[in-house]
């Protein structure tokens, strides 16, 4: 008889009519086998990190990725004993949410184990559904109802990353500039949530395929759906990489049309006082015989002279749509 840890984040049994038995700290899983039983646990903690490495609930290959060492998808069947590793969108306070946070599994005929280290908001739906009795109540289909819950957390992120786009895409038809690496942060979150969950949806069409006792054939079905639906959310961020692509495009346009735009006025302005800069260089020379040297009105009428000569070359810039 194995003595369960007691720093578990959950550790309950499941029920046949799809909620939980919570267990004791001091419970052996011996005496509680009836029924599939969960341990959830944060690896990072002394206690568990040392009873994950001694207890002989787990084969030896498992004990790494139990505890953290891999954070790569993976799948590994050993007989009906089943490793794999998947994840999930990080809603931590302070993360990036492309910054995925891994969820290891290991599930034999007796025991559910999972284990990470930053929360998962998809851990505690699944709970959720146990706690209102509406839960799964199998392994196969506690594994099923995760990796659902995962998918249902990437598919609301990449509907965000839409509607984000579809916002900056507005705004650059309204001719407005997005803000300073917005467009950029973006794209980084394409690519980098594309690249994590791209091996999870064959992983998880993989896993639809394994012949494993606890897994019937409606699970089978049901996984096929989910990697479906993770087959349409990729497909949803490679056409939000092709669109940000042509954002950034449509972006550096606006920025070279201002950028000239601003060129043509300072253009238009030099011409502008071009005649009056050679007219009172040529007046300013110090020489004898400049006309109007001993005229006291002779200022006034070159300063008039000097208006006029600019407002009809503006008017004649102006007439010539030059401006």
């Amino acid at each position: 008889m194995e003595q369960l840890p007691k720093q578990c984040i959950y550790r309950l049994q499941l029920s046949s009519k799809g909620g939980f038995k919570p267990l004791a700290a001091e419970a052996e899983l011996a005496a509680t086998t009836a029924e599939p039983v969960w341990l959830h646990l944060d690896y990072e903690q002394p206690e568990i990190a040392g009873w994950l490495q001694t207890t002989p609930l787990i084969h030896d290959s498992a004990r790494e990725t139990l505890l953290g060492q891999s954070s790569r998808p993976k799948l590994v069947r050993q007989g009906d004993n089943l490793l794999l590793t998947l994840r999930g969108i990080n809603h931590n306070q302070g993360d990036s949410p492309e910054e995925m946070v891994a969820l290891r599994i290991y599930i034999t005929p007796q025991l559910i184990i999972s284990s990470r280290h930053r929360p998962l908001l998809s851990e505690q739906d699944v709970y959720d559904q146990l706690a209102d009795s509406e839960g799964p109540v199998t392994q196969g289909d506690w594994l099923v109802e995760m990796c659902d819950a995962l998918t249902d957390r990437a598919g609301e992120f990449v509907e965000s990353l839409h509607d984000q786009i579809l916002e900056l895409e507005e705004r650059i038809l309204e001719r407005e500039s997005p803000a300073q690496g917005q467009l950029g942060r973006i794209r980084k979150q394409l690519i980098l949530v594309r690249r994590y969950l791209s091996p999870q949806r064959d992983l998880v069409a993989r896993l639809a395929s394994e012949k494993i006792g606890w897994l019937n054939d409606d699970d089978r079905r049901r996984l096929l759906d989910i990697a479906d639906r993770l087959r349409r959310w990729l497909d949803d961020l490679d056409a939000g990489v092709a669109r940000t692509a042509v954002l950034a495009d449509e972006v550096n346009n606006l920025m070279a049309e201002a950028t000239n735009q601003r060129a043509y006025q300072m253009s238009i302005m030099a011409l502008l006082f071009l005649p009056a800069s050679f007219l009172t260089g040529l007046f300013g020379i110090n020489l004898a015989g400049m006309p109007g040297a001993d005229n006291p009105a002779a200022f006034w009428i070159f300063f008039l002279g000097l208006l006029a000569l600019g407002g009809g070359l503006g008017f004649w810039l102006h007439r010539n749509r030059w401006w």
